[in-house]
Protein backbone atom coordinates (compact mmCIF):
# COMPACT_ATOMS: atom_id res chain seq x y z
CA UNK A 1 0.00 0.00 0.00
CA UNK A 2 1.23 3.16 -1.02
CA UNK A 3 -0.08 6.94 -0.73
CA UNK A 4 0.57 10.28 -2.73
CA UNK A 5 3.52 10.82 -0.34
CA UNK A 6 4.88 7.64 1.10
CA UNK A 7 5.95 4.85 -0.79
CA UNK A 8 6.30 2.58 2.71
CA UNK A 9 4.13 -0.95 2.42
CA UNK A 10 1.83 -0.73 5.71
CA UNK A 11 4.22 -3.89 7.56
CA UNK A 12 7.09 -1.07 7.22
CA UNK A 13 6.36 1.64 9.37
CA UNK A 14 6.25 0.79 13.41
CA UNK A 15 3.40 1.76 15.79
CA UNK A 16 5.70 4.31 16.95
CA UNK A 17 6.88 7.46 14.97
CA UNK A 18 9.64 9.97 15.45
CA UNK A 19 9.59 12.67 13.44
CA UNK A 20 11.71 15.14 12.72
CA UNK A 21 11.82 18.19 9.93
CA UNK A 22 14.66 17.49 7.81
CA UNK A 23 15.25 14.59 6.52
CA UNK A 24 19.09 14.54 6.94
CA UNK A 25 18.51 14.42 10.79
CA UNK A 26 16.06 11.25 10.03
CA UNK A 27 18.80 9.31 8.56
CA UNK A 28 21.28 10.70 11.36
CA UNK A 29 19.32 9.14 13.72
CA UNK A 30 18.64 6.29 12.06
CA UNK A 31 22.54 5.92 11.34
CA UNK A 32 23.59 6.58 14.78
CA UNK A 33 20.54 5.23 17.22
CA UNK A 34 18.73 2.41 15.39
CA UNK A 35 19.85 -1.28 14.88
CA UNK A 36 19.00 -2.83 11.46
CA UNK A 37 17.95 0.46 10.27
CA UNK A 38 15.95 -0.22 6.82
CA UNK A 39 15.09 2.71 4.22
CA UNK A 40 11.61 2.46 3.49
CA UNK A 41 10.40 6.18 2.16
CA UNK A 42 12.61 8.22 -0.12
CA UNK A 43 9.88 9.91 -1.87
CA UNK A 44 10.51 13.57 -2.17
CA UNK A 45 13.30 12.92 -0.39
CA UNK A 46 11.40 12.45 2.48
CA UNK A 47 13.44 10.03 4.31
CA UNK A 48 11.75 7.34 6.41
CA UNK A 49 13.30 4.52 8.32
CA UNK A 50 12.56 1.67 10.43
CA UNK A 51 14.79 -0.08 12.71
CA UNK A 52 15.22 -1.19 16.30
CA UNK A 53 16.20 0.68 19.40
CA UNK A 54 17.40 -1.59 22.64
CA UNK A 55 14.69 -3.99 20.85
CA UNK A 56 12.09 -1.66 20.30
CA UNK A 57 10.80 -1.37 16.67
CA UNK A 58 10.47 2.51 15.90
CA UNK A 59 10.29 4.58 12.82
CA UNK A 60 11.82 7.87 12.04
CA UNK A 61 10.43 9.92 9.21
CA UNK A 62 11.07 13.20 8.11
CA UNK A 63 8.50 15.42 8.07
CA UNK A 64 9.57 18.49 6.27
CA UNK A 65 8.62 22.44 7.61
CA UNK A 66 5.46 23.89 8.52
CA UNK A 67 1.75 22.53 9.80
CA UNK A 68 0.92 21.99 5.95
CA UNK A 69 3.51 19.44 5.23
CA UNK A 70 3.81 17.88 9.09
CA UNK A 71 -0.08 17.47 8.52
CA UNK A 72 0.39 15.55 5.22
CA UNK A 73 2.33 13.29 6.99
CA UNK A 74 1.19 12.12 10.13
CA UNK A 75 -2.24 11.95 8.21
CA UNK A 76 -1.24 8.94 6.66
CA UNK A 77 1.01 7.66 8.45
CA UNK A 78 -1.94 7.44 11.59
CA UNK A 79 -4.85 6.87 8.91
CA UNK A 80 -3.68 4.57 6.59
CA UNK A 81 -0.40 2.75 7.96
CA UNK A 82 -1.74 2.79 11.67
CA UNK A 83 0.54 4.34 13.31
CA UNK A 84 -0.49 5.00 16.77
CA UNK A 85 1.98 7.56 18.31
CA UNK A 86 4.15 10.28 16.79
CA UNK A 87 6.79 12.07 18.63
CA UNK A 88 7.98 14.97 17.32
CA UNK A 89 11.37 15.51 18.06
CA UNK A 90 13.04 19.11 16.71
CA UNK A 91 14.39 22.55 17.04
CA UNK A 92 12.12 25.71 18.53
CA UNK A 93 12.99 29.14 19.75
CA UNK A 94 12.40 30.82 23.07
CA UNK A 95 9.56 32.88 23.53
CA UNK A 96 10.43 33.29 27.29
CA UNK A 97 13.30 34.04 29.73
CA UNK A 98 13.28 31.21 31.41
CA UNK A 99 13.84 29.22 28.64
CA UNK A 100 17.74 29.57 27.63
CA UNK A 101 19.51 28.21 24.14
CA UNK A 102 19.91 24.61 24.68
CA UNK A 103 17.07 23.86 26.97
CA UNK A 104 15.21 20.81 25.96
CA UNK A 105 11.35 21.60 26.15
CA UNK A 106 8.19 19.20 26.24
CA UNK A 107 5.08 20.64 24.24
CA UNK A 108 1.58 20.27 26.84
CA UNK A 109 -0.12 21.93 23.70
CA UNK A 110 0.01 24.33 21.07
CA UNK A 111 -1.71 27.41 20.51
CA UNK A 112 -1.74 28.83 16.69
CA UNK A 113 -3.52 31.42 14.62
CA UNK A 114 -3.29 29.02 11.38
CA UNK A 115 -6.01 27.82 9.33
CA UNK A 116 -5.32 24.73 8.51
CA UNK A 117 -7.83 23.26 11.18
CA UNK A 118 -11.00 25.05 9.43
CA UNK A 119 -9.80 24.18 6.07
CA UNK A 120 -9.72 20.52 7.23
CA UNK A 121 -12.93 20.58 9.30
CA UNK A 122 -14.34 23.63 9.71
CA UNK A 123 -13.70 24.17 12.77
CA UNK A 124 -12.05 27.39 14.79
CA UNK A 125 -9.59 25.48 17.40
CA UNK A 126 -6.72 27.87 18.43
CA UNK A 127 -5.00 25.34 21.01
CA UNK A 128 -5.08 22.02 21.31
CA UNK A 129 -3.06 19.86 23.94
CA UNK A 130 -0.63 16.82 23.34
CA UNK A 131 -1.08 13.45 24.54
CA UNK A 132 -1.23 12.89 28.40
CA UNK A 133 0.27 9.66 28.18
CA UNK A 134 3.34 10.47 25.93
CA UNK A 135 3.96 13.23 28.20
CA UNK A 136 3.91 11.06 31.33
CA UNK A 137 6.53 9.14 29.80
CA UNK A 138 8.91 11.45 28.32
CA UNK A 139 8.75 13.37 31.47
CA UNK A 140 9.58 10.30 33.77
CA UNK A 141 12.54 9.42 31.51
CA UNK A 142 13.75 13.39 31.96
CA UNK A 143 13.50 12.42 36.08
CA UNK A 144 15.38 9.39 35.36
CA UNK A 145 18.01 10.93 33.52
CA UNK A 146 18.20 14.14 35.96
CA UNK A 147 17.27 16.25 32.63
CA UNK A 148 15.84 19.86 33.46
CA UNK A 149 13.03 19.69 30.90
CA UNK A 150 11.19 22.69 30.59
CA UNK A 151 7.27 21.48 29.93
CA UNK A 152 4.42 23.77 29.29
CA UNK A 153 2.30 25.51 26.39
CA UNK A 154 4.12 26.26 22.86
CA UNK A 155 3.33 28.11 19.67
CA UNK A 156 3.17 27.16 16.40
CA UNK A 157 3.71 29.84 14.08
CA UNK A 158 3.39 29.97 10.12
CA UNK A 159 6.37 31.95 9.67
CA UNK A 160 9.66 31.90 10.81
CA UNK A 161 9.80 34.56 13.57
CA UNK A 162 13.50 35.68 13.50
CA UNK A 163 12.52 37.36 9.83
CA UNK A 164 9.73 39.14 10.92
CA UNK A 165 10.55 43.03 10.44
CA UNK A 166 9.22 44.14 14.47
CA UNK A 167 9.96 41.42 16.41
CA UNK A 168 7.14 42.77 18.86
CA UNK A 169 4.33 42.92 16.91
CA UNK A 170 5.47 39.12 16.26
CA UNK A 171 4.65 38.85 20.19
CA UNK A 172 2.16 41.24 20.54
CA UNK A 173 0.20 38.13 18.61
CA UNK A 174 1.04 36.16 21.94
CA UNK A 175 0.10 38.54 24.90
CA UNK A 176 -0.08 35.02 26.91
CA UNK A 177 3.64 34.98 28.06
CA UNK A 178 3.23 31.58 29.90
CA UNK A 179 4.50 30.44 26.49
CA UNK A 180 7.97 28.77 26.30
CA UNK A 181 8.91 28.34 22.80
CA UNK A 182 7.50 28.56 19.13
CA UNK A 183 8.03 26.63 16.37
CA UNK A 184 6.31 25.75 13.14
CA UNK A 185 4.82 22.10 13.38
CA UNK A 186 3.18 20.98 16.49
CA UNK A 187 -0.34 22.24 16.24
CA UNK A 188 -0.46 20.29 13.42
CA UNK A 189 0.50 16.97 14.20
CA UNK A 190 -1.62 17.70 17.44
CA UNK A 191 -4.79 18.55 15.67
CA UNK A 192 -4.34 15.60 13.19
CA UNK A 193 -3.71 13.19 16.52
CA UNK A 194 -7.17 14.58 18.18
CA UNK A 195 -9.26 14.22 15.02
CA UNK A 196 -7.80 10.71 14.18
CA UNK A 197 -7.83 9.47 17.91
CA UNK A 198 -4.61 9.06 18.39
CA UNK A 199 -1.07 9.70 20.47
CA UNK A 200 1.07 12.64 19.75
CA UNK A 201 3.67 15.12 21.37
CA UNK A 202 6.80 17.05 20.55
CA UNK A 203 10.11 17.57 22.15
CA UNK A 204 12.24 20.29 20.57
CA UNK A 205 15.95 21.66 21.44
CA UNK A 206 16.10 25.19 21.89
CA UNK A 207 18.70 26.75 19.16
CA UNK A 208 17.59 29.95 19.19
CA UNK A 209 16.43 33.06 21.55
CA UNK A 210 14.36 36.78 21.38
CA UNK A 211 16.93 36.99 24.80
CA UNK A 212 19.94 35.74 23.63
CA UNK A 213 21.49 36.61 20.23
CA UNK A 214 24.65 33.82 20.53
CA UNK A 215 25.10 32.03 17.55
CA UNK A 216 25.52 27.65 18.95
CA UNK A 217 28.13 26.18 17.28
CA UNK A 218 27.63 22.93 15.33
CA UNK A 219 28.89 20.74 18.61
CA UNK A 220 26.64 22.36 20.59
CA UNK A 221 23.41 22.15 18.48
CA UNK A 222 24.67 18.57 17.91
CA UNK A 223 25.44 17.04 21.49
CA UNK A 224 21.56 19.13 22.96
CA UNK A 225 20.25 17.37 19.44
CA UNK A 226 21.51 14.19 20.45
CA UNK A 227 20.32 14.31 24.21
CA UNK A 228 16.73 15.42 22.86
CA UNK A 229 16.86 11.60 20.62
CA UNK A 230 18.23 9.64 23.32
CA UNK A 231 15.42 10.75 25.71
CA UNK A 232 12.56 10.60 22.96
CA UNK A 233 13.85 6.91 22.05
CA UNK A 234 13.92 6.01 25.99
CA UNK A 235 10.78 6.75 26.97
CA UNK A 236 9.35 4.55 23.82
CA UNK A 237 10.95 1.33 25.64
Amino acid sequence: MATPHIESKKGDIAKIVLMPGDPLRAKYIAENFLEDAKLINTVRNMFGYTGKYKGKRVTVFASGMGIPSIGIYSYELYKFYDVEKIIRIGSCGSFNENIKLLDVVLSTGAYCKSYFDELLDGVDIDFIQSSNELNRLIMNKAKERNLDLKVGKTITSDVFDLYCDDENKFRNHFPDMSFLAVEMEAFGLFYVANKLGREATALMTVVDSLYDKRSLTSEDREKSLNNMIEMALESII
